[in-house]
């Protein structure tokens, strides 16, 4: 069980109760959206369902998923300068919580810190919460159902502790530029003038190892692809023939990204929603972006956005980048 605040406390308390399942407007209103469009497309958000999180956790764990295991060794070496700088008893807001596994490892270079996870999905955050509070009884934790993509009204006040913001897995990647300098405006603005932000960043590398990274010989990458249609299939009511499709990642040089799509194998027809759909074979639907950047562009992508570099890290191989930033004035 969460450990009861007192009503002195910085934060409201937030209680777990048992969930109904309604389907989300926004979400039907997006695949239907892109499910007309020529190009058709539906927004990467709408992968994390309790199995889409499931899944995605797998993925971390794939060999050739680099990511995950890079970010981790930067996170052990660097956090307790993280925490030198922000004291020991900071406030972490944590967008997109997902199962907090790396968050562990900045919490136990906080003992006495407030932990603020948000994430889409309430079911996944529900479990994770619990799993974090078993590891650390002590720990105060304010969980926050929301989407972060826009700004959160966080159940807590800002007074008397450093706030720093978590943005771990190059989830940054997922968003267009412009959209990603949208997002960390938007994360100032959710946190507050002058709050730190310590993000991962994925970098650009060889195109082969990064298709790999995203079409792993395991299929767990495939699965998480294809478990969009299978909740467009369950929670909108639709009729698409899941095993028509396959899973297909390719590197855009162009805009220095792997893009992820679902390709129609044959010509087919189905519904969503009540709303007749067809494609043709070899069509797609594009499911999901991960920009990959270069130290510079970092530098920049913040900049823009309002963060300064406070402290860039990465690891030997120059394959990620670990960065602490501070809001300040426009």
């Amino acid at each position: 069980m969460f450990t009861a605040p007192r009503s002195d406390e910085i934060f409201t308390e937030q209680r777990l109760t048992p969930r109904r399942f309604q389907p989300d407007p926004a979400f039907r209103e997006d695949v239907l959206n892109g499910l007309a469009q020529a190009g058709k497309a539906i927004p990467a958000r709408w992968f994390y369902d309790m199995r889409g999180s499931q899944l995605f956790e797998a993925i971390t764990q794939v060999p050739e998923y680099y990511p995950t295991r890079t970010e981790t060794a930067l996170l052990h070496g660097h956090a307790a300068a993280v925490a030198e700088r922000l004291g020991a008893d900071a406030t972490v807001v944590e967008f997109g919580s997902g199962s907090s596994i790396k968050t562990r490892i900045l919490l136990k270079a906080l003992p006495r810190a407030t932990y603020v996870p948000i994430d889409i999905c309430g079911e996944f955050l529900d479990e994770a919460c619990l799993a974090l509070q078993g590891l650390f009884p002590a720990l105060r934790i304010v969980p926050v159902e929301a989407d972060f993509m826009n700004p959160v009204s966080l159940p807590l006040r800002r007074e008397g502790r450093a706030m720093l913001g978590f943005f771990p897995g190059s989830t940054i990647g997922n968003l267009t530029p412009f959209a990603a300098v949208d997002l960390l405006r938007s994360m100032r603005e959710t946190l507050g003038e002058q709050a730190h932000l310590l993000i991962g960043i994925d970098r650009v590398k060889d195109p082969a190892r990064l298709v790999s990274a995203y079409d792993d010989a395991g299929g767990v990458t495939a699965l998480f692809n294809l478990n969009l249609l299978q909740r467009i299939n369950r929670e909108l009511g639709g009729t698409i023939p899941v095993g028509e499709f396959r899973h297909v990642a390719r590197w855009n040089e162009d805009a220095s990204r792997i893009e992820m799509h679902l390709q129609a194998r044959r010509a087919i027809r189905f519904e969503v929603a009540g709303q007749a759909f067809h494609m043709e074979s070899g069509e797609t639907i594009h499911t999901e972006n991960c920009h990959k950047y270069r130290p510079g562009e970092i530098r920049l992508l913040l900049a823009a956005s309002g963060w300064g570099e406070v402290e860039h890290w990465s690891d030997a191989g120059g394959d990620f980048s670990l960065v602490l930033a501070q809001g300040g004035g426009d």
